[in-house]
């Protein structure tokens, strides 16, 4: 613990100019009359460390040093990749790895050059969960990431989704874990059981347990395509009926941010032209018509349900409700 305490401290001086004794304990979560003794250490060790006393003071590294304790080792090496996702490493439990990645590759960098990491993050941010979603991440989502980075096979329980005779349900898998997804701040595992490739809920597991042996990796999963094409799919199979509306022009730029934007896209794409009082007739997939009075609801008066009529009858009713409230 020490040891690695010493050689972050050396790194940090490397990387800039002077620090002080409180930049250090800040940074190494120490007290101050620790780095005082870490600093003392260092010099017996050989290392040129010295302390500048007065305001402008600090620890320095004697002009020129450099140490070699530069190299990745092979966790911080792919934490770096993920760098731009701090939440993401911060909840798979790699947020230490990565700060040491980052520290080693300044420490390395030209002077000139070792302010890149800093003007990098003041310029680009990943904020990965949506609007109004406060982030939950998962209890076994550590675990589960140790063994997508290791390659090795898992055994878990796992609480089924679906219709209402699985919801809840509990089934037990062995499953080699190729890859994490974090999707509007859901993280999803993309695995491999027998000869199915097949995504889980990661919150939705309720024991998580390696089992001992890795496996061999297909090395022509391309996890990005795999993830696309079986979202793209989960989206059209809940699609399951249809309704017809007509949309005024505005309601034909919204109707894309109402509910599934592939399927009202193409609905719009297939829809006969305007008519001459600017409004168009779109028959359009939804998953039930609970969830479609839900969506469509919000264009007010820019749609008008057509069809089926147990629909229209609803909005009518809403439309009523508004009028005696607004009268």
């Amino acid at each position: 613990m020490r040891a690695a305490r010493l050689i972050k401290m050396v790194l940090l001086l490397q990387s800039r100019p002077a620090m002080s004794a409180a930049e250090l304990a800040a940074e190494l979560e120490v007290s101050e009359r620790t780095v005082t003794r870490d600093a003392q250490a260092l010099s017996e060790a050989g290392v040129p460390v010295y302390a500048e006393r007065g305001r402008a003071g600090g620890y320095r590294l004697v002009g020129g040093y450099r140490t070699r304790l530069t190299g990745l080792a092979r966790n911080e090496a792919e934490a770096l990749f993920l760098s731009g996702l701090p939440s993401a490493l911060r909840e798979m439990g790699l947020e230490d790895a990565a700060s040491a990645a980052r520290l080693k590759v300044s420490a390395a960098l030209l002077p000139s050059l070792r302010d890149a990491s800093a003007s990098a993050a003041q310029r680009f941010h990943l904020d990965a969960p949506s609007w109004y979603h406060e982030p939950e991440p998962p209890e076994l989502l550590p675990a589960v990431a140790d063994a997508v980075w290791d390659d090795r096979l898992l055994r878990v329980r796992y609480r089924r989704g679906g219709g209402r005779e699985r919801v809840g349900t509990e089934v037990a898998r062995e499953l080699a874990p190729y890859g994490l997804v974090l999707k509007a701040g859901v993280w999803y595992l993309c695995a491999r059981v027998a000869d199915d490739f097949r995504v889980y809920r990661i919150d939705r597991f309720t024991a998580v347990e390696p089992a001992g042996e890795r496996f061999e990796r297909d090395e022509g999963f391309d996890l990005p395509g795999f993830w696309e094409e079986r979202a793209a799919e989960f989206a059209r199979s809940l699609l399951r009926t249809e309704v017809t509306v007509r949309v005024s022009e505005r309601g034909a730029r919204q109707l894309a941010y109402s509910g599934d934007r592939a399927a009202a896209s193409a609905a719009l794409a297939k829809a006969p032209p305007a008519g001459p009082d600017g409004w168009r007739t779109v028959t359009l997939p939804v998953e039930s018509l609970d969830v479609a009075y839900g969506q469509l609801l919000s264009l007010g008066p820019e749609l008008e349900v057509v069809e089926p009529g147990e629909l229209r009858s609803r909005f009518a009713a809403a439309a009523e409700r508004l009028r005696e409230l607004y009268r």
